[in-house]
């Protein structure tokens, strides 16, 4: 029997997939992806998740706002947001969180926090899940999550942080996101993180057309490559690809029960 994936982070709007998006859903359904998670990152792109999971049954799509898009959040995008999430197929906020890689201004920064704790409210408004990407500002999304986050479940995607972070994150119920890099020779402490993560805080992404593992390294991402950030999960950890899939898929349905 084929093992049975959810790629549960992909940027399937993402022009790099106009000319094949549905082969691309048809080789992700090849190789066991049967449901994917189209995450928006702006406005526009949250629209076009949408659009997308309407016409396609096995994409589905989250809403938000990414930090490197920071901007105010007005009365029309909230109510917006609202109103996508109530969407059968919307299954969560995000990709939101804050991004101090690429951000080093102090009052973008600030902006970015804003906008974060925000959407936090709102998905919690809309009782959703949560999708949170988190670059190089570790402590800021653990103190925000722990002062707005009260009652919200969620996934700090293509998880970057410490054990000590991660550890937190496991005692407050988030899961954490593994990704291409997880096959990296340089994913540094991101196999012990993988080690010694609980089962059931674990999901399995492929952030397409981003980040693409290893043996298919700098080529363009796509959801049926996610067999091999399982793969390596199973052998840091010890367990049989179909262990890891079981597992995953379980963990990616309990945190987006719209997911059928």
């Amino acid at each position: 029997m084929m093992m049975e994936l959810i790629d549960t982070h992909a940027h399937l709007y993402d022009e790099r997939f106009a000319d094949d998006l549905p082969e691309t859903i048809a080789r992700a359904a090849e190789a066991g992806v049967g449901q994917i998670i189209s995450m928006g990152d702006t406005m526009a792109a949250s629209a076009q998740a949408v659009a997308d999971a309407e016409c396609y049954p096995a994409l589905y799509a989250a809403v938000g706002i990414h930090p490197e898009s920071a901007c105010a959040p007005t009365d029309e995008m909230q109510e917006q947001l609202l109103a996508w999430a109530k969407h059968p197929k919307v299954v969560a906020i995000g990709e939101i969180g804050l991004d101090y890689y690429w951000e080093k201004d102090p009052e973008r920064r600030a902006l970015q926090r804003e906008l974060f704790t925000v959407q936090l409210r709102l998905a919690r408004a809309a009782g959703l899940p949560v999708c949170i990407h988190d670059r190089e500002a570790h402590g800021d999304t653990l103190a925000i999550l722990k002062a707005a986050g009260e009652g919200l479940t969620g996934v700090l995607h293509c998880y970057s942080g410490s054990i000590e972070t991660a550890r937190e994150l496991w005692k407050m119920g988030f899961c954490i996101g593994i990704d291409g890099p997880l096959t990296f020779k340089n994913a540094a402490k991101l196999p012990d993180i993988v080690r010694e993560a609980p089962r059931d805080k674990l999901l399995i992404e492929t952030d397409s057309p981003y980040l693409a593992p290893v043996p298919l390294r700098g080529k363009r991402n796509e959801p049926a490559y996610v067999v091999h950030v399982a793969a390596k999960i199973a052998e840091i950890r010890g367990e049989t690809v179909e262990e890891v899939a079981h597992y995953t898929t379980e963990n990616a349905r309990r945190l987006y029960p719209k997911l059928v």
